[in-house]
């Protein structure tokens, strides 16, 4: 059976899926920022898959860039996810009160 460019968008479109549930029903920061990679992937996915089908490079040349982008997410949601550990001992959305108005 040979892999064509409808499993890969298919596997794409099912693993953003996930994500964006992960991202609208979970309540940790942490689950909530790998579901937001999670997606993030999926979209190179669909990139990388729709370049091979193309025969252009152009499209890896942006994965890379989201991949960067991605890594310096992490980074940065890391360092926010530790700080507000480190003041509030809970990584639960819902006591996250401070920025309501």
């Amino acid at each position: 059976m040979q892999v064509e460019l409808a499993h890969y968008l298919l596997l794409g479109a099912v693993l953003f899926g996930i994500g964006a549930m992960g991202v609208l029903t979970r309540k940790n920061l942490i689950i909530i920022l790998m579901s937001v990679e999670l997606m993030l992937n999926s979209v190179n996915l669909s990139f990388i898959a729709l370049a091979r089908h193309a025969a252009d490079q152009e499209a890896q040349v942006i994965v890379f860039f989201v991949l960067c982008v991605a890594a310096a997410e992490v980074a940065v949601g890391l360092a926010i996810l530790i700080s507000v550990w480190r003041k509030r001992g809970s990584m639960n959305v819902d006591a996250m009160s401070a920025l309501k108005g």
